[in-house]
């Protein structure tokens, strides 16, 4: 009977979302003014007149583009307890940032709707479109184990914050928690190195048969359930282990790590979550491209990357994105944000359906020199980097070291290997060649030394990052390194402490 009831929802789910993906424009037209209309009569409905937009054209015209930073006071009265500022009624809980875009805490807005129709629906997504991929499935017979932040929730005022991954898990309907491992309990200690101890003493009994998390840190975990459990694989222990549903960093990186330790072949699933909202869902097992989710109560639209940040900045809607071009993301949401900027940039790689890949962050790149380099460049030279020195890097960092005098400049890299390369020369020469053949301005800065010398690379002693995160109380399954920066906020304070290790 269980069986026949999943079935029974996966084929009617998968119908919507074929809908979506024959009607895109239509879709998203109906989501906009849907927001729109429920939202009217709110403090920033009436403040943007929400009632007399009628077409998208308005829309643009009446209601700006924001940051954060500019939308806080409206956030702040909201988290006061204060009905009907920014979504109707009144809003509960709010997701805590991990904060990496910058030291100020951001407290995102997660209204009822939001929980169920957009973050609860995706994850019932995952599992449709992966079943529906693949029917001989076993994944309702086993157990998902989740790895979410270092999470607990806070009162105050009469609103609750806290990591996105303790509202989620708090709200869960008790058959879901059936079905996941570690418990509840668990799942929302605060203290990493305590909660991790407790996961794997959980985890190593249980028939674990997807996993569902950060590469990173999911990497973290599993290298420890080996340790503990004295298991040269995973599928050792847990031989019905068929697919890891991972998002929040590239996995490329990862992925030979992981082909590594799993010991036979499994399944990896892209995911593209955040606080703001679940964005994409990697829709085939043969690509790692993402379907962006059209009907989950989000309007998107996009900022060209070669305006961004300019007088010629303007926001277009779906309808006019072009192929491989970069995109600052501008989201309106179900939540209570308006024509928000989350940070992240992407591109599209289908237009139909919409498929898209993250390519970035709007402040996590290099850009001393002119050269724009972006993240998804940096990754794909890592990876062919390791491939061919036979190396695994766990963590890494980069950022400019700026001219002085007549010394030309450079990009100063910090690398930590769980493998290191045959030859680090080698490893280098890779890594920099390939980045000149993925970005034609980072070759032309590169072109005889003029503007760019050779890259500057450290190799990190053993968990440096991880005890730099632990300084900073970013341990955790929400929490990043920061890849990129565009000046040396990271990179110096990482070089002290290597020294200091």
């Amino acid at each position: 009977m269980f069986n026949t009831v999943v079935n029974w929802f996966i084929r009617q789910r998968i119908d919507q979302i074929n809908n979506f993906i024959d009607h895109p424009i239509e879709t998203q037209k109906g989501v906009l003014f849907s927001q729109l209309f429920h939202a009217e009569d709110t403090v920033y409905g009436k403040n943007y007149g929400f009632k007399d937009i009628s077409n998208y054209r308005d829309f643009q015209n009446n209601v700006p583009i924001v940051t954060y930073e500019d939308y806080e006071p409206y956030i702040e009265k909201a988290r006061q307890g204060m009905k009907d500022i920014i979504w109707p009624g009144q809003i509960k809980h709010f997701a805590k940032s991990s904060g990496t875009t910058n030291a100020k805490s951001k407290f995102i807005p997660i209204s009822d709707e939001s929980l169920e129709d957009c973050h609860y629906k995706a994850g019932k997504d995952l599992i449709s479109i992966y079943v529906n991929n693949h029917p001989e499935s076993g994944l309702f017979q086993h157990k998902n184990l989740r790895l979410g932040g270092s999470s607990e929730m806070y009162q105050n005022f009469n609103t609750k914050f806290g990591d996105l991954s303790a509202i989620l898990i708090e709200n869960l309907p008790f058959w879901v928690e059936i079905i996941n491992t570690p418990s509840k309990k668990v799942s929302l200690m605060s203290e990493w190195e305590s909660k991790l101890k407790a996961i794997v003493s959980e985890v190593v009994k249980q028939d674990v048969g997807s996993l569902t998390g950060v590469p990173s840190w999911m990497m973290v975990l599993l290298r420890r359930v080996l340790h503990d459990s004295n298991q040269q694989y995973i599928t050792d222990l847990w031989p019905n282990l068929e697919v890891f549903f991972h998002g929040g960093i590239s996995f490329k990186p990862y992925r030979d790590q992981y082909n590594q330790i799993t010991g036979k072949p499994i399944r990896y699933y892209e995911i593209y979550n955040a606080s703001e909202g679940f964005f994409g869902i990697q829709d085939r097992s043969d690509s790692d491209e993402m379907l962006l989710m059209l009907d989950y109560g989000i309007f998107y639209e996009f900022i060209p990357m070669d305006t961004f940040g300019t007088s010629l900045q303007k926001a277009i809607p779906l309808s006019e994105v072009e192929l491989h071009k970069n995109y600052a993301m501008v989201i309106t949401t179900n939540g209570g944000l308006w024509r928000y900027m989350i940070g992240d940039t992407v591109k599209f790689t289908s237009l139909s359906p919409f498929r898209i890949k993250i390519a970035g962050r709007t402040k996590h790149y290099i850009n001393a020199f002119g050269e724009e380099l972006m993240i998804d460049n940096v990754e794909y030279a890592i990876a062919k980097a390791c491939r061919e020195t036979n190396a695994f890097v766990s963590d890494f960092t980069g950022a400019p070291v700026f001219m002085t005098g007549n010394e030309s400049g450079a990009h100063e890299w910090i690398f930590e290997f769980t493998s290191q390369p045959e030859s680090l020369d080698s490893f280098i020469n890779i890594f920099d060649e390939t980045l000149k053949t993925l970005n034609s301005d980072y070759e032309a800065k590169r072109y005889n030394n003029i503007t760019l010398k050779r890259p500057v690379v450290h190799i990190a002693k053993p968990k440096l990052f991880y005890q730099w995160m632990s300084n900073r109380g970013k341990l955790g399954g929400q929490n990043k390194v920061p890849r990129l920066s565009n000046d040396r906020e990271y990179i110096d304070p990482l070089l002290v402490l290597n020294q200091e290790m």
